[in-house]
């Protein structure tokens, strides 16, 4: 049996891949095999050249084509935790496929249901999320107001919002402020992005580049945040500052809150600022905005570099990647759902 550190290390070793193609996947001995398919001049299937990947290098998976697949495969996923998430091609999150929650615990669903029923107990919770959030959003205005990009009004719209999360008295009234200072927050985009303009914020369906990104890259987020989850003991269905729901896993959503600043807008302004992402990237059809396949490569590419990206942990004394961050806040919430130790956000102190 391995020790803790030793287990994380082989988290660490495995990775994300990504399916953009339509193909077949099977299993293959202990490796996954990946039959690219595409349609011929006549109209016939043309198969490309297989690729096989070893099932231990194996994280999760993303697919973005149509893709082929039997039980016996998601068998075999689901033996080696491997998660499997689809997007359709309007870049909409439709769902996921989850290993057997090895770690589900009773009495964690207990304490979650407790505290998410006990008003004032799921109050601080929520409100704990929101202004961790609200926090590394101003991180990222002052990061780019220090480097020219005037942003002091919008800092201080923020400054004004962020004490009245704290008095709350209802998540209602959360959900207020929170909008609030994410719309300002927004309000940053044009000026921080060089050649694009985001305007308002849209979505379902994104009306142009930017929101076309930010919608991306929080589903993106969203199912980095489900992984971490599902690595702990806490139920992703149970959540505080987002009302659970059928169908979705609301916890995901109070999580990655925290974490989009973080990973999703730092990674947009990248891939924008630095001439990654043109507007050739984008299909605009159907009054709507969309990454093409080629942008969706490069974009998941800057969001993986994101999330490998380390930093030195202040408490833990080594470094860390993003990508470890985000699991780290699950035990943080889950010990203090059980009472071990009170639950304080993420900040980023750089």
């Amino acid at each position: 049996m391995c020790n803790i550190r030793d287990c994380e290390d082989l988290v660490s070793m495995k990775k994300s891949f990504y399916l953009f193609n339509p193909g077949e996947l099977s299993r293959k001995d202990n490796s996954l095999r990946f039959l690219p398919i595409e349609e011929g001049a006549d109209g016939a299937e043309a198969f490309g050249v297989p690729r096989y990947i070893p099932v231990e290098t194996v994280g999760d998976m993303y697919v973005f084509g149509s893709l082929r697949a039997n039980s016996s495969l998601f068998n075999f996923l689901g033996m080696n935790d491997i998660a499997v998430h689809f997007f359709d091609y309007y870049e909409n999150y439709t769902g996921s496929f989850m290993p057997k929650e090895s770690l589900l615990s009773g009495k964690m669903i207990l304490a979650q249901a407790q505290a998410y029923h006990k008003k004032s107990r799921r109050l601080l919770l929520a409100q704990k999320f929101v202004y961790g959030a609200a926090f590394n959003m101003q991180k990222n205005l002052s990061y780019y107001h220090n480097r020219g990009k005037d942003l002091q009004s919008i800092i201080e719209q923020i400054d004004q919002y962020t004490p009245h999360i704290a008095t709350t008295k209802s998540i209602e009234e959360l959900m207020g402020i929170e909008g609030n200072i994410r719309q300002a927050y927004y309000g940053a985009f044009d000026v921080i992005i060089n050649d694009f303009d985001m305007g308002t914020r849209t979505k379902r369906p994104p009306q142009n580049e930017v929101n076309a990104l930010i919608s991306f890259g929080n589903m993106m987020c969203y199912t980095v945040c489900l992984k971490s989850i599902h690595q702990t003991q806490l139920n992703p269905t149970i959540s505080f500052l987002h009302t659970p729901g059928e169908r979705r896993y609301s916890l995901c959503l109070d999580v990655s809150e925290i974490f989009k600043p973080i990973l999703v807008d730092r990674t947009i302004f990248k891939v924008l600022n630095k001439e990654m992402l043109q507007e050739r990237h984008f299909d605009n059809k159907l009054n709507r905005c969309v990454l093409n396949p080629s942008g969706k490569k490069i974009f998941v590419q800057a969001f993986e570099e994101r999330l490998s990206e380390t930093i030195k942990h202040r408490r833990l004394g080594r470094s860390v990647s993003y990508k470890h961050l985000v699991r780290l806040e699950c035990y943080k919430l889950a010990k203090d759902l059980l009472g071990i130790e009170e639950y304080e956000p993420f900040r980023m102190y750089w």
